[in-house]
C-alpha cells in the first residue's frame, strides 16, 4: 500500500504500485485526478508527499503530536476580544500565569491601532499584511493575534509561535465564528453576549486537554487490554499511571512522560506518541476539574481539623485519629499512668511485628515515640525510637526484596520498562542507607543490568 500527505491530510490510495492499474503515469497526477473526481479545486501550490514506509508515516504522526504537545505547552492564556471595540469578550487561562485581561485588551488595541496607521503610511511587514497576523511582547510573554470577521483571538506564549500554530489559527477563526455566528450577530445588534460552549471548542481546537490532570478508565474491554500488554511501551506507561494513583487521585501527561523517559531512555516523542494512544482510546481520561476541586477540599477540612487538635504535640505528624483522641485523654493523667499507656502502645507494636503487620507495629511504635515526647520519659522515648528503627529497616527490607523479585521476573517477561523500574526501586532502596551501612554489591550489579536493559529497549 502506498500513503500519501496531501497538504498535511493523510491519504491512502490502497494500491500496491507494482500492481496499480495507474502504475503507467504518475503518482501525482493520479492522486490530482481523484481529488478533481470529489470536487476540490487544485491550486499550483499543492503539496504531495509519498510515504511508502510505514516506519516513516509513523516518525510523521510522532512528530505531529509532539508538535501539538509543545503547541500546548507554549500557551499561557487565550483571550477572545471584539475586533472593533477591542473589549475582552472570552478568557481561558491555561496555566497558573496572571494575566490581567482588561489591561492586555487596552494594550493589544493601542499596539493594533499603531501597526494599521503603520500600514497606511506603507511600514509594515507583507506577511501581517497579507495573513493579518500581529506578534509583539508583554513583559515576559509572547502574544500572537490574528483577526476574523467578528473576533480577535489573542494566545498569550512563553515564547514565539510555532509554524504549526501560526497555521492552525486561520481554521479555528474561520470554523468559531461560523459556529457561533449567532452570539457574534446578537452580540452586535443588541450588545449582549453569550460564550455558551466556546470553552469547550477552545480546549478540543489547541488540544489544551492534553496539561489537564488525568486519570484512567475504571472498565477496560477485554481485547483492548490485551493490546496494551502486547505494546511494551504503552503497558509500562499504564502500570506507571496505576502507580502515581496510588498516591493521588490523578496525574500529568507530563509528568508519566518524564517518568518513562527517565527509567527508559526512551525518546520523549514516542513516549508521547504511546501515551496519546492510549488518550485517544479513553484509557487515560481527563479528570473533572470539579472532582479535583472536591477533593482537595475535603483534604484542606480534614487536614485543618487535625493540625488544630495535635499542635502541643511534637512535629512528627501522625495520620492517624485515634492518636489525636489518646492525646486528649492524657492529658492530666500522672507519670505512673502515662508510662504504663506507652506500654501497652509498645505491646500492641510487638504483637503487631510479631504477626508481619509492620505497617500497625509502626504506627504503634510512632505513638509511643510521640507520647513519650510529650511526657518528657528520655528512657522510653529511645526504647520506642530503637523499635521504630528497626520495624523500619524490616519494611525496607522486604521492599527490596520484593522490588528485586518483581524486576526479575519482569526482566524474564521481557517486560524491560517495569524492570528497570523496579531496579531503581531497590537501588535507591539501598542507597539510602537504611539497610546496609556500606555500599551494597547489588547496588553495581543492578546498574549493570539497567544498562543492558536500556540496550534491549
Amino acid at each position: 500500500m502506498v500513503y500519501f500527505i496531501i497538504n498535511g491530510l493523510g491519504f491512502n490510495c490502497r494500491n500496491d504500485k507494482r500492481t496499480c492499474a495507474n502504475k503507467d503515469i504518475s503518482c501525482r497526477i493520479c492522486i490530482i485526478d481523484k481529488i478533481k473526481e470529489i470536487g476540490f479545486e487544485i491550486t499550483t501550490n499543492l503539496k504531495i508527499l509519498k510515504i511508502i514506509s510505514d516506519d516513516k508515516r509513523q516518525e510523521m504522526e510522532r512528530e505531529s503530536i509532539w508538535q501539538k504537545f509543545l503547541d500546548v505547552l507554549n500557551i499561557k492564556h487565550i483571550i477572545i476580544m471584539d475586533n472593533e471595540s477591542g473589549l475582552s469578550l472570552l478568557n481561558y487561562p491555561v496555566s497558573s500565569a496572571e494575566i490581567d485581561a482588561s489591561l492586555l485588551s487596552g494594550f493589544i488595541q493601542a499596539n493594533i491601532t499603531f501597526s494599521e496607521s503603520n500600514e497606511v503610511s506603507g511600514n509594515t511587514d507583507a506577511s501581517i499584511i497579507e495573513h493579518r497576523f500581529y506578534e509583539f511582547q508583554y513583559n515576559d510573554f509572547n502574544i500572537l493575534l490574528k483577526n476574523g470577521e467578528f473576533i480577535r483571538i489573542c494566545l498569550i506564549l512563553d515564547h514565539k509561535a510555532s509554524p504549526h500554530m501560526r497555521t492552525n489559527v486561520d481554521p479555528f477563526l474561520d470554523i468559531f465564528e461560523d459556529t457561533f455566528n449567532d452570539n457574534f450577530t446578537t452580540l452586535r445588534e443588541t450588545g449582549l453576549f453569550n460564550d455558551e460552549g466556546m470553552n469547550d471548542y477552545i480546549i478540543d481546537s489547541f488540544n489544551i486537554d492534553l496539561v489537564f490532570p488525568m486519570t484512567l478508565t475504571y472498565a477496560i474491554p477485554p481485547e483492548i487490554l490485551e493490546q496494551i500488554n502486547e505494546n511494551w511501551v504503552q503497558k509500562a506507561i499504564f502500570e506507571l499511571a496505576k502507580e502515581s494513583l496510588s498516591d493521588k487521585p490523578f496525574f500529568y501527561i507530563n509528568t508519566l512522560l518524564n517518568k518513562v523517559e527517565k527509567i527508559a531512555h526512551i525518546q520523549l516523542k514516542v513516549i508521547l506518541y504511546e501515551i496519546y494512544q492510549l488518550f485517544e482510546k479513553k484509557i487515560i481520561i481527563t479528570m473533572p476539574i470539579e472532582t479535583i476541586l472536591s477533593d482537595l477540599e475535603k483534604k484542606h477540612d480534614t487536614t485543618q481539623k487535625r493540625e488544630i487538635k495535635m499542635q502541643p504535640i511534637s512535629s512528627m505528624i501522625i495520620n492517624d485519629e485515634d492518636l489525636v483522641e489518646l492525646k486528649n485523654k492524657i492529658q492530666n493523667v500522672d507519670e505512673y499512668t502515662g508510662k504504663e499507656i506507652i506500654k501497652e502502645i509498645l505491646k500492641k507494636g510487638k504483637s503487631a511485628e510479631r504477626s508481619l503487620a509492620y505497617q500497625n507495629a509502626e504506627k504503634e511504635y510512632k505513638k509511643a515515640v510521640i507520647l513519650s515526647r510529650e511526657f518528657k520519659f528520655r528512657e522510653e522515648e529511645k526504647s520506642a525510637s530503637r523499635l521504630l528503627f528497626n520495624s523500619e529497616k524490616k519494611v525496607k527490607a522486604i521492599e527490596l526484596e520484593f522490588s528485586i523479585e518483581t524486576g526479575e521476573k519482569s526482566e524474564k517477561n521481557k517486560d524491560y520498562i517495569k524492570a528497570i523500574h523496579k531496579y531503581q526501586n531497590a537501588i535507591k532502596i539501598m542507597e539510602d542507607d537504611l539497610i546496609y551501612s556500606v555500599p551494597d554489591p547489588r547496588i553495581k550489579k543492578l546498574k549493570r543490568k539497567i544498562i543492558k536493559l536500556r540496550e534491549e529497549i
